[in-house]
């Protein structure tokens, strides 16, 4: 599948400065990777962070030339936020062969994505990535922001989706430091930018659940955003990955339901009919077109 409309349903965020932990995450399970020069590091070890990651992908560049089939999580680096002085070192290191993407965090404008943007198209082509590769998963984590999201989602065809940023986006709105009953104060922010990325046409992807320790606050949490229509969630620890896939991966026994809303489907327009009537509720279009789709990411996943 190209890349501009592969889905990556759990994505992880990586210190930068830990080269064990990127070596490590290379063959994780999780779909894409996040490999931090921002909040996740210290003042103190950004340097250390851009090296290593630059490194990193510089040596793996040529492995995935040499053999297309090897396989490594979608490679993207959040950067630090646009206008700070960071940013600008940030990228002069990390755009480099093997980048696939950019995590851009704090976006409150489209026009912060333009600056990220036309940054790329200089750089790309000095350094032998081709033309519009680097695509940019943009962080939204401000009531400004969510606001501005459908603007900021379809302001470049670089952008590939909205993430939300949970805990900055909290602290704007001075909620209560501990999750309850499944974010719930949330609800209207996730919704949101959902709709705005649905809109762009975009994935969009949940915010963290902090507590790597809690499972089934976890499985709750991931269970909801795939309710609420996030395609999928970010995540600290590799403990977190095969829930969040889990939770975006449909279950044998949804994938048996859609296969017979189909079929039932089908074989009333054989028979001339319109719409009918299937375990205790209408089929049309809308409805057959979801079980068609679940039915499509089930394929794209490799589940049966």
């Amino acid at each position: 599948m190209d890349q501009n409309n592969k889905l990556f349903r759990s994505w992880m965020f990586v210190p930068g400065d830990r080269q064990k932990m990127i070596d490590k995450a290379m063959g994780a399970a999780v779909d894409a990777i996040m490999m931090d020069i921002e909040d996740g590091v210290a003042p103190e070890a950004k340097e250390t962070s851009r090296k290593q990651i630059a490194e990193s992908l510089k040596q793996l560049a040529p492995r995935l030339k040499a053999d297309p089939s090897l396989r490594t999580p979608a490679r993207y680096v959040r950067i630090n936020a646009v206008g700070h002085e960071r940013m600008h070192a940030d990228l002069d290191s990390v755009i480099t062969p093997g980048l696939e993407g950019l995590a851009v965090p704090k976006v409150d404008t489209p026009e912060q994505v333009k600056v990220v943007e036309k940054i790329l198209d200089e750089r790309e082509p000095k350094v032998g990535i081709p033309s519009g590769t680097v695509r940019l998963l943009v962080a939204i984590e401000s009531p400004r922001g969510l606001y501005n999201a459908f603007a900021i989602a379809s302001s470049s065809p670089r952008v590939m989706g909205l993430m939300f940023g949970t805990e900055d986006f909290s602290r704007e709105l001075n909620l209560p430091l501990r999750r309850e009953a499944e974010a719930v104060d949330l609800f209207y922010a996730r919704s949101a930018i959902v709709t705005a990325a649905a809109a762009a046409h975009v994935q969009c992807v949940d915010g963290v659940w902090p507590n790597f320790q809690d499972a089934e606050g976890l499985k709750k949490f991931a269970a909801q955003s795939r309710r609420l229509g996030f395609s999928g969630m970010s995540l600290i620890h590799p403990a977190q990955i095969e829930l969040v896939n889990a939770a975006f991966t449909p279950t044998p026994d949804e994938l048996d339901y859609c296969r017979r809303v189909v079929q039932a489907f089908d074989d009333a327009r054989k028979r001339g009919e319109g719409a009918i009537a299937f375990g205790g509720q209408l089929l049309d279009m809308p409805i057959v077109d979801r079980a068609r789709q679940t039915l499509d990411l089930a394929d794209y996943l490799g589940v049966k």
